[in-house]
């Protein structure tokens, strides 16, 4: 049966889109008009490279099965949908129209499955060690949130980089690093059965015979998707230097034993929450994959461009460590220069990333 998602950000929700046209569910993707109107016209493009192939694939939205849109905030009707993706940057649900948008969500009990690095606020509120403790400092504007019940907020760790080439239209996404999606489940079980047959047909998808990478990977586990923030603490937010942004290459092996003890801090972090070490991703694993990385992550990306605001796991990780006593002079040290760089641009009168 073809479901109906709506995805809330047409850059990188447009690769979870994509996974689920390919595999006949139908998806809506809420946007700016331009965009919008873009994609309505000509639909998207998410450039791929199937395992063995040298050269990257296009795939296009109007050649699939499912069914593609996109609508801007103000013109969603929430009773259309199934289950909603959240893939827009933290900071953008402050946006008055998505606002109002997600009020409408909370109230119409949508399950949400977040591709954020950010994790919602309402995700937290579902592990027990932080469910009390004092983390809205971390986000742009912790209310946006308040209005969701817990039990119906998951995360996918966005494992897949992605990025918009920066000549092509906005309708175009290209995939870097073609790994999985790892989504923890809902506290209903008639959530997780949607959930669970998005799995299934997004895993049955083949493209001329052939595997297409970037599954959907769902986990009982609540902390699967809690991995992510190793790699995002040693690599992502290490790109943003005093000076010029560095590829996520560099960050993690221009000293590869300080990257180390980095990654180890933070998965121990995990682990002082609830996390088994089965949840985690060893750091040779992610050193690997961070070779093939030669662009700056999109954080260092958006405060280059002259954003004010970005998602800050890096604070939101130090605030947790400082509140169960395990503080670190390298992640304390990453955040003040996040926060340097990001009171330059709020100086110089920087304005906000798409």
């Amino acid at each position: 049966m073809a479901r109906n998602i709506l995805i809330l950000g047409a850059s990188y929700g447009s690769l979870l889109g994509t996974k689920l046209l390919m595999a006949g569910h139908n998806v809506s993707l809420v946007c700016r008009k331009n965009t919008a109107e873009l994609i309505n016209r000509d639909g998207t493009e998410v450039r791929i490279k199937l395992r063995d192939e040298k050269e990257h694939r296009s795939i296009f939205s109007r050649d699939l099965p499912g069914k593609l849109d996109a609508v801007t905030p103000g013109d969603v009707d929430v009773s259309r949908y199934d289950m909603v993706g959240l893939a827009m940057q933290e900071p953008q649900y402050t946006n008055h129209t998505v606002r109002v948008l997600m009020v409408k969500i909370a109230a119409a009990k949508l399950p949400c499955l977040s591709i954020m690095n950010m994790p919602p606020l309402p995700y937290l509120k579902r592990i027990p060690a932080l469910a009390g403790m004092d983390l809205e400092e971390a986000y742009t504007n912790a209310q946006v949130w308040e209005r969701f019940e817990p039990g119906l907020v998951t995360l996918c760790s966005p494992d897949p980089q992605a990025f918009r080439p920066p000549e092509e239209k906005a309708n175009v996404l290209h995939v870097g690093l073609p790994t999985n999606f790892k989504a923890a489940v809902f506290a209903d079980e008639a959530h997780n059965k949607v959930l669970r047959e998005l799995e299934a047909d997004i895993d049955a998808v083949t493209l001329d015979g052939q595997d297409v990478p970037v599954k959907l990977k769902v986990f009982d586990s609540l902390f699967v998707p809690l991995a992510k923030w190793s790699m995002l603490l040693t690599g992502n937010y290490r790109c943003i230097t005093p000076t010029e942004p560095q590829s996520i290459r560099d960050a993690v092996h221009g000293d590869l034993a300080r990257s180390q003890a980095i990654y180890d801090h933070v998965d121990a972090i995990a682990r002082q929450l609830g996390a088994d070490p089965a949840d985690q991703v060893p750091f040779a694993k992610y050193a690997k994959a961070a070779e093939s990385l030669l662009k700056p992550s999109s954080a260092a990306r958006a405060v280059a461009a002259g954003a004010p605001f970005i998602e800050r796991v890096d604070l939101l990780v130090k605030l947790i460590s400082h509140q169960i006593g395990t503080p670190s002079a390298e992640i304390d040290r990453t955040v003040d220069t996040v926060d340097l760089k990001l009171s330059e641009k709020i100086v110089q009168g920087g304005s906000g990333a798409e």
